[in-house]
């Protein structure tokens, strides 16, 4: 298989020369082809020749190159879906900025996963390094792909049409028609200018830049879907920046409201607050919320699902600074808007009213206490602090059980059947001794520290644990005094979140939108249309050509060359068969094609005095048709 340049007469190849390829006879052969001439070393390369040296990337060099690939869009793909991917655990986990007794319950739960989950600051994915990281990384990325790409644009917005191609029958959608003429003055509407100057006005009408070249147009249009293309880009970067700017300058704030009790806006009103980086208490705007009920709808028909919630509601009186009160309804997912900030239905459970009195009949606590839930049926856990008024201090555990029934172990202990107040009673395991309030420590309201405290009422001590239900009285161990279970009421804890960027978030969301429907749906394309004399008449030729893919082109050219032949004076029929994708039987006089229906003078323009055509010397299909 091997071949050889060396020309007859000269005499047979040398045997280590046999096996070289010709490269002049077959230069597309591969240079390692398994027949191909064996490389050649520096001493072969003739005098004064010197080896190939690959260019060193220097320093320079390494961070072009890293910013092209930074800046690429198969980077700035990859990182937006990472950026995705991302911030998946801040949907899996709670998070300290809107759901800091989440954090505090998870971290009850899980005691050995909790420490490691939040060295990685999964409990702050929104603002953990890791993610900040992939943040900027796209934002960098995005401006620098779409800063030469808008340049690039522009220019090509400023540019002139390209040149015809010199062979049109390569293109997509490519059609040659004949006209045929008998020449004279009346000819000249046919002539070739005037056909080109007839496609060009009326490409120009069908939105196409024009430019003619001799004799021929050539049209593109499409450039709204780089420009929509550039928005969406442009477009995300302006939520990339409105969401951080917003964040900077926006707050987040919870604050548990027990019915009857008014929650004011105001910094020491929140039980928990995450304020951005440029917050300032000017902020916040002047209102009071007052939440008069709340009403849980629970599924009561479906024995499988019984209990379930179907429904909450918390119905709420809002004061603006002015005085002005208003009624509204909190739903989950239908927040209420109010001084610019949206107030969310975060969670809900049960509060106790307790109040315990020293022996001598004063009250020494009165509060009414929230209580977390526990499970699915609401039983609840909270602590009350009780640190004056009594001879000593003392804390209770309390366990609330909205629907209260014994286990049937016979142990006595309580469980929870459903989650509405049909039984309910509470529970409380009583310790005496230092709260430690007086250290300085701050504590949490929700968990009691037992360490050097005395349990005097629950399982460890001589009395059990203190039962009340509603309206009742029970004495303290020890005859430190009474505690008293007035009424149960509901909480619900909401979310205050107010964010100055969201009209310009969801303005930038809609062009995003906008540039992906423009940039996926508007096709880019080029058409020519070319006129030339023959001997048997005017010849028009037709095609176009697709950047990316476009599955309607070749009926674009095809709609463009009938419209165009029927300015011409074709007759509709005429043009439409003659520009059909099926091949005429025969182009002939006598044949089954247009000119043989005996389309005769109305077939051509004004002023044709032919009636018998002469026949197309041209093939069929792609090579043209005759009229």
């Amino acid at each position: 298989m091997a071949r050889s340049s060396e020309p007859e007469g000269r005499g047979p190849v040398a045997d280590d020369a046999a096996d070289v390829t010709d490269v002049s006879a077959d230069p597309l052969r591969p240079s390692d082809h398994y027949d191909s001439a064996p490389a050649r070393t520096p001493g072969d390369l003739g005098a004064g020749s010197a080896d190939v040296v690959q260019p060193r990337l220097g320093l320079v060099g390494y961070l072009r190159f890293f910013w092209r690939q930074l800046t690429s869009m198969k980077t700035a793909l990859f990182l937006l879906m990472l950026l995705a991917v991302a911030a998946i655990p801040g949907s899996l986990v709670p998070q300290r900025t809107s759901d800091p007794n989440g954090v505090v319950q998870y971290r009850a739960e899980h005691p050995d996963l909790f420490p490691v989950l939040d060295k990685l600051g999964v409990f702050d994915t929104y603002s953990s390094p890791w993610f900040s990281a992939v943040y900027l990384l796209l934002f960098i990325s995005l401006i620098g792909c779409i800063v030469p790409r808008t340049k690039h644009h522009f220019d090509a917005l400023r540019s002139r049409p390209p040149k015809t191609p010199a062979r049109l029958s390569r293109l997509a959608g490519y059609r040659s028609v004949t006209l045929q003429t008998a020449g004279g003055d009346t000819d000249s509407a046919l002539a070739p200018a005037s056909a080109v100057e007839r496609a060009r006005a009326q490409l120009r009408r069908a939105g196409y830049r024009t430019q003619v070249f001799g004799d021929s147009v050539s049209a593109e249009r499409g450039y709204l879907r780089e420009t929509g293309n550039l928005v969406f880009h442009t477009a995300l970067v302006g939520v990339l920046v409105t969401v951080g700017v917003g964040g900077g300058f926006g707050y987040t704030g919870q604050r548990v409201v027990v019915e009857g009790q008014t929650f004011t806006n105001a910094l020491v009103s929140y039980d928990s607050f995450n304020p951005g980086r440029w917050f300032q208490d000017s902020q916040l705007s002047p209102f009071n919320l007052t939440l008069d009920r709340f009403t849980t709808t629970y599924e009561e028909t479906n024995t499988d699902a019984l209990g379930q919630p179907l429904d909450y509601t918390a119905d709420v009186t809002a004061t603006t600074q002015s005085g002005d009160t208003s009624e509204h309804e909190i739903k989950v997912n239908s927040p209420l808007s109010i001084g610019g900030s949206n107030v969310y239905l975060l969670g809900n459970g049960y509060a106790v009213d307790v109040t315990v009195t020293a022996p001598d009949g004063t009250a020494a606590f009165r509060d009414t206490v929230p209580f977390l839930p526990q499970n699915a049926d609401l039983t609840s856990q909270g602590v009350i602090k009780v640190p004056d008024g009594l001879s000593d201090q003392i804390g209770m555990i309390g366990f609330f059980y909205p629907s209260a029934v014994e286990t049937g172990d016979g142990s006595g202990i309580l469980a929870s059947s459903y989650p509405d107040l049909l039984n309910p009673v509470l529970s409380l395991n009583v310790y005496q001794g230092d709260l430690g309030l007086d250290a300085g420590v701050p504590q949490s309201v929700y968990s009691l520290t037992t360490d050097g405290m005395t349990e005097i009422a629950g399982a460890s001590a001589d009395q059990p644990a203190l039962q009340l239900s509603p309206g009742d009285t029970v004495d303290l161990p020890d005859g430190l005094g009474t505690v008293t279970l007035s009424e149960v009421k509901r909480f619900a804890s909401l979310d205050v979140h107010h964010d100055p960027s969201q009209l310009w978030v969801l303005l930038f969301a809609g062009l995003v939108f906008a540039g992906l429907l423009t940039a996926l749906f508007v096709p880019r394309r080029r058409i020519w249309v070319k006129a030339t004399e023959t001997d048997g008449g005017v010849r028009l030729e037709y095609a176009g050509l697709a950047r990316g893919e476009d599955p309607t082109l070749a009926r674009a050219v095809r709609d463009i060359a009938r419209t165009h032949l029927a300015g011409l004076g074709v007759p509709a029929d005429v043009a439409r068969d003659a520009t059909s994708d099926d091949d005429p039987a025969d182009d002939g006089p006598t044949g089954g094609g247009p000119a043989a229906r005996g389309a005769g003078p109305s077939a051509r323009p004004t002023g044709s005095t032919s009636n018998d055509p002469a026949p197309s010397t041209e093939a069929p299909g792609r090579a043209g048709r005759r009229i």
